[in-house]
């Protein structure tokens, strides 16, 4: 039940996001104002939907390893995946210390999994299985596509926003400005990253459920969530791009206190207590 309020959740929050796109079009060119909007939103979600792994994967450094290179981690992936139901995803070690990991790829067939060298260094077998668990049931459920749109419109919507600054806003026969576009520029960016957040947390709850079944227990999970909480407060992610922040199986600490004004997770408390309702 939990499972299903929270994708109900997430079908809602999506359509509310593309609502609040096609508000701002419309009001900000009329008929227009709401093509270009759609045309410039089909447009830019196509580009993130067949590149959006190869950026995050850059973004990180991520290197690939095979089943000679990837070792206890190749191994543990392979094993898991059929029991996320998902095909072999590509394997990726990232060299930042800040313990971390999150997959990608807009589709299950194109998916990838990846994991920083403190994360290595700092879990046990159970406790990476857990989080492997993870990453693998966000490919499953395809989160990875959902949060790329999510960010790709709330983006979109912020660069509106931007570009109104400098084109100024419409204005009707009389010269006078409309005040539902001036509302609509200011209040929908801001209103746009709530929403795209608010669809990243209940897709953690999601993918935590079901990274207990695919594991087999939620305790490795548990433990693990617990670990990389602690240690991604204290140490830094060299991450170029906090909007990447989302797909990361913690929140990371970016040296940024903006970055840190809007969760893109549930607080890890609340996720361990719903993982040990499962246990």
């Amino acid at each position: 039940m939990i499972r299903f309020m929270n994708n109900v959740k997430t079908a809602l929050l999506l359509g509310g996001l593309m609502g609040l796109f096609l508000l701002v079009g419309g009001a900000m060119g009329g008929k227009g104002g709401l093509l270009i909007a759609l045309v410039l939103g089909g447009l830019t979600n196509v580009v993130a939907f067949l590149f959006s792994d190869k950026i995050a994967i850059a973004a990180m450094q991520g290197r690939e390893v095979d089943e000679r290179t990837g070792g206890d981690l190749y191994a543990m992936v392979k094993e898991l995946a059929p029991r996320a139901g998902v095909p072999m995803p590509r394997v990726y070690i990232c060299p930042q210390e800040a313990p971390n990991a999150f997959a990608t790829g807009p589709w299950p067939s194109r998916g990838a999994v990846a994991v920083t060298q403190g994360a290595l260094r700092l879990l046990d077998h159970e406790e990476m299985r857990g989080v492997m668990a993870h990453e693998l049931a966000h490919i499953r459920n395809r989160d990875t596509l959902t949060s790329t749109i999510a960010a790709t419109v709330a983006g979109i919507l912020a660069y509106l926003a931007q570009m109104s600054l400098w084109i100024g806003m419409p204005r009707d026969s009389e010269g006078r400005g409309s005040p539902l576009a001036l509302v609509a520029v200011i209040l929908a960016p801001l209103a746009a990253m709530l929403i795209q957040m608010a669809i990243s947390r209940s897709r953690e709850y999601v993918a935590d459920a079901d990274a207990a079944e695919i594991a087999g227990t939620p305790h490795g999970l548990i433990s693990a969530l617990t670990k990389l909480d602690g240690y991604s407060r204290r140490i830094p992610m060299r991450n170029p791009n906090p909007a990447q922040n989302n797909l990361f199986i913690v929140e990371p600490l970016c040296g940024s206190s903006l970055a840190g004004m809007f969760a893109t997770h549930p607080p890890t408390e609340k996720r361990i207590a719903a993982l040990r309702k499962l246990a």
